[in-house]
């Protein structure tokens, strides 16, 4: 059974640069978390956009990862990651800096906003890649759990902040304008990334060639014959699906069978990124005081009972706000599972396949996103919305229970946390 690492601290020289990095993740997260939600207000409220082009927007921002998320990897693997991380970043503050500046000719159209989004995701898909795989060149295998944790607080803080916080930018200032906010803050991450010192590239053991296709093959195969990660990619990859279920009805299904305002709902989700936060700050004590494999045994079979909160909340409104908000506080589990499985992934992978093995699962775990809220909103159409969401909550339980079965047995095979990495 695979246990957690030794309670190691990262060292003195290696938090230094990893602080840098972690500066650098928190101003990318909150800048794409700003994207995310101002431009739909703006295609809302400057273009007057349609709802079937406010459905092209949010499918141009989650597709990249389906079309380039296999050749992110092999790049990934073939150069340094500082310099692709820094391009990353420079590149979204020019794109999204396109948007003030035509707005402010009056030339802004719904065209402009598509692409800006479509060209910004594969940038993001890029980062996320990269970031993902120089994190263990910064801190060594024993600080990747620490490392982790503390880049996940990050995003559960995004989660909490950046809705409320662009909403209220919005207010106060035109919409076009937010965006140039969100392009200074790219300029100032790409700083912080230039200012470390270690750099990863190439190893011996990548055996750079000259095809693409093979390479790709290399990291589906890196995936597919490890029995954690291939158990990972499966639980992530049926978890999205079920869970966009509940993604895209969410909102409706408080409006209109709770008969919650959009202020509570918004408070319920507002109650998820903090659980989520505080998440993040227990799993290292947890892991270390339970050991990898039950912490992320445990945290998946609790995951799989709460979901049923959400079809079987009562119609009355204040008993429904507060089952809804008893739900969201289960996201205290996700990151007991969530962090857990990123530092697996990374310290079971060799070095030299991490960026491919790292995007192989982004194009396995979210390359699902886009049909499972396509299935959810028509199912929701066909049968209504609770019973969707009991459908969902079922298929995530059926995803735990086969998730604690093969994780056990995988898991009790691995040699170590290490392992993969000596390979």
């Amino acid at each position: 059974m695979v246990r957690a690492p030794e309670r190691v601290e990262i060292g003195a020289s290696a938090a230094g640069e990893f602080q840098k990095l972690w500066v650098a993740k928190a101003i990318s997260t909150l800048g794409s978390g700003v994207t995310g939600s101002a431009l739909p207000l703006i295609a809302a409220l400057v273009l007057g956009a349609s709802a079937s082009e406010m459905g092209w927007l949010g499918a141009v921002e989650t597709a990249p990862v389906l079309i380039v998320g296999m050749l992110a990897g092999v790049w990934v693997d073939r150069v340094r990651r500082r310099p692709l991380l820094i391009g990353a970043d420079l590149g979204r503050a020019v794109l999204l800096a396109s948007i003030p500046i035509v707005a402010a000719f009056g030339a802004l159209r719904m065209e402009l906003l598509l692409l800006v989004a479509a060209a910004t995701g594969v940038l993001t898909v890029l980062f996320d890649v990269a970031y993902q795989s120089f994190v263990p060149n910064l801190v060594g295998n024993d600080g990747m759990l620490a490392a982790n944790s503390q880049l996940a607080t990050v995003d559960a803080i995004a989660e909490i902040t950046t809705p409320g916080v662009t909403g209220a930018l919005v207010q106060v200032i035109a919409a076009p304008l937010v965006i140039v906010l969100d392009s200074i803050s790219f300029v100032g991450s790409a700083l912080f990334i230039a200012r470390i010192r270690s750099d990863s590239g190439p190893t011996r053991g990548a055996a750079v060639s000259r095809h693409v296709w093979r390479d790709m093959a290399l990291g589906w195969r890196g995936v597919t014959q490890s029995p954690v990660l291939r158990t990972l990619a499966g639980w992530e990859a049926s978890t999205n699906f079920f869970g966009m279920f509940i993604g895209a009805l969410y909102v409706l299904y408080g409006l209109r069978e709770l008969g919650l305002s959009p202020v509570f709902i918004g408070v319920t989700i507002g109650i998820g990124g903090v659980s989520n936060l505080l998440g993040t700050l227990i799993v290292t004590p947890l892991t270390h005081r339970f050991g990898v494999g039950p912490t992320m045994i445990s945290a998946a079979a609790v995951r799989g009972i709460t979901p049923f909160l959400i079809p079987l909340a009562p119609s009355e409104m204040a008993a429904g706000f507060l089952v809804l908000a008893l739900a969201q506080a289960s996201d205290l589990i996700h990151p007991l599972f969530d962090i857990n499985a990123l530092t697996l992934r990374q310290v079971t992978t060799p070095e030299h396949l991490l960026g491919r093995v790292n995007a192989t699962l982004q194009v396995i775990g979210r390359g699902v996103i886009p049909f499972g809220a396509l299935a959810g909103g028509f199912l929701g159409d066909a049968i209504g919305l609770r019973p969707t969401l009991l459908i969902a909550a079922t298929g995530l339980l059926a995803t735990s229970l086969w998730l604690v079965l093969s994780l056990s047995v995988a898991l009790s095979h691995a040699d170590g946390t290490t392992s993969g990495r000596a390979t």
